[in-house]
């Protein structure tokens, strides 16, 4: 049997998949479709649409809506009223449920307080979205992404640490809280094993 808490307020509709250890707190909503993982947090007024998958070990923050053909993988922060749409061109006389663009955040990405992420796009693995930016084009792995609309500033560590290193070139770099080496080749950064 599935353990996971949902306060008294909440809703959660039934067809709804949430793993063991996730909690949904006062005035969410769940709906049918939705796939959550394990251990994750779902803050006070956060809303989730029928076609949802989130991974595990996410935390959506107060008041965000992660509507239809949005997909967290595991490890994802959604800062509080943080923004997804899934409509590049909403009318609201005109039913466009047939033009949704899938949105992807990938695993260990940071999306923070009121940024908005316009929908079909990619964020990166790890990838680090500042407070307030608006994101309206692919993210790259490890980016650190400020401003409207958002411009890349710089790269993030796994560890959330800002890593000295050039936006493009040849170089490397060590995460100074875990000692990690990240190797910056053209415009790519990959964590090395």
């Amino acid at each position: 049997m599935t353990q996971y808490q949902v306060h008294s307020s909440a809703i959660v509709d039934d067809g709804a998949t949430i793993g063991d250890g996730s909690r949904v707190w006062h005035f969410a909503h769940v709906c049918s479709g939705a796939v959550i993982g394990k251990r994750c947090s779902l803050g006070q007024n956060v809303f989730v649409g029928n076609k949802v998958s989130i991974g595990d070990d996410c935390k959506i923050q107060n008041n965000v809506s992660v509507y239809d053909n949005v997909t967290l993988e595991d490890g994802v922060f959604c800062g509080p009223s943080m923004v997804f749409t899934n409509v590049y061109n909403p009318r609201a006389f005109v039913e466009r449920k047939n033009e949704y663009r899938n949105t992807l955040v990938k695993r260990g990405a940071t999306l923070g307080a009121n940024c908005t992420i316009v929908c079909g796009v990619t964020i990166g693995a790890y990838a680090f979205v500042g407070a307030g930016a608006v994101i309206n084009k692919d993210v790259p792995d490890y980016a650190l992404m400020v401003g409207v609309p958002a411009t890349q500033l710089g790269w993030m560590s796994e560890y959330g640490e800002r890593l000295p290193l050039p936006l493009q070139g040849n170089a490397s770099a060590q995460c100074q809280h875990t000692g990690a080496k990240y190797v910056l080749e053209g415009t790519v950064v990959r964590k090395e094993s």
